[in-house]
């Protein structure tokens, strides 16, 4: 079963996606609310997966990516935007994110991106 955190500002979307997560055979190990709490989970538990917002007031998701990153740069992280800048993309990639959900999603497409990331497929645009 693969492990993940879940890291998003808003709290109802946190649990929602989590429900979601684990109806589909999904281990939520650890959720949070800022990109410093992501980094402190990931140390902690080692999940196989971060799902990590990427906008959030104080340490937002470049932040959790950065130095989740500079703890293992083989973790596998999924960022979750609504912004579709180029230079959020740019960024995105220079931290060498694993993959990228674009807000709305539909959670089918969020599951098989998991497992895809989950089986090293990397799925951002190089």
């Amino acid at each position: 079963m693969v492990k993940v955190i879940v890291i998003d500002d808003d709290v109802d979307t946190v649990e929602v996606f989590c429900e979601y997560l684990e109806i589909k055979d999904i281990n939520v190990v650890g959720r949070g609310h800022s990109g410093k709490k992501a980094v402190e989970l990931y140390e902690s538990l080692r999940p196989d997966i971060v799902l990590l917002d990427v906008m959030m007031p104080e340490y937002d998701g470049f932040y959790g990516l950065e130095n989740i990153k500079k703890i293992n740069p083989a973790a596998k992280v999924i960022m979750v935007t609504a912004d579709l800048t180029y230079d959020t993309e740019k960024k995105l990639k220079e931290f060498n994110a694993s993959a990228v959900i674009y807000k709305p999603y539909e959670i089918d497409s969020v599951i098989e991106t998991i497992h895809k990331v989950n089986n090293g497929i990397v799925t951002i645009l190089q």
